[in-house]
């Protein structure tokens, strides 16, 4: 069930251990209907191109950051995003979601008329703490800027039947975080199992 504002509301001024945070709020207008529009942050991941080869996550001791480099970008201020481009940004706020709730990212339709994407990974789990990481994606033939600052995308909440454990000990990767993060694809479990498979075939 989607969690409606006036539960929002609610669910925001509960105990801090059970609080649904999401802060800063720069206006009241930020939580409306069944959602929480989140802004955009001022640090971003570029993709560089590089002439070290395709990336392979599989490889555990890849040096990802040759591939990925870290930009801020203040308020006022505006990045471009070029067609076919992926950038990493993040929130502008910082959330705590309660156990027993979970939530969905959707870009804003406003922006996706422009061909921008947002979050290409919408699922937020239960218990997780930090900014969100968002995979921004020009889709367009034209080029559209970035300002942070602005509302980009919205979260949808929805109440679980029952608490599960929190983010962190349910093997949560992302932990904390107040900035865009790298891909920690390579610390994946399943890797191991993949080799094991591949060593088994005749």
């Amino acid at each position: 069930m989607v969690i409606g504002e006036d539960s929002l509301w609610q669910r925001m001024a509960l105990p801090l251990e059970d609080r649904l945070i999401v802060t800063p709020l720069l206006s009241r207008q930020q939580i409306r209907g069944g959602s929480i529009d989140v802004r955009l942050g001022t640090e971003f991941i570029l993709m560089k191109r590089s002439a070290r080869g395709p990336i392979d996550p599989m490889a555990m001791d890849q040096p990802f950051h040759d591939y990925q480099e870290r930009v801020r970008v203040e308020v006022g201020d505006k990045m471009i995003l070029h067609p076919n481009q992926l950038v990493l940004g993040v929130t502008l706020e910082f959330l705590q979601i309660p156990r027993d709730l979970l939530a969905y990212v959707i870009g804003r339709s406003s922006w996706g008329r422009l061909g921008l994407i947002v979050a290409t990974a919408v699922m937020v789990s239960p218990g997780y703490r930090g900014s969100l990481t968002l995979e921004l994606a020009n889709l367009g033939d034209t080029p559209v800027y970035l300002y942070p600052g602005t509302r980009v995308a919205q979260l949808v909440f929805h109440g679980l039947d029952e608490p599960a454990a929190a983010y962190p000990s349910s093997g949560g990767k992302y932990t904390g975080p107040i900035g865009p993060e790298f891909s920690k694809l390579a610390l994946d479990q399943d890797w191991d199992a993949i080799r094991l498979m591949a060593e088994r075939q005749p």
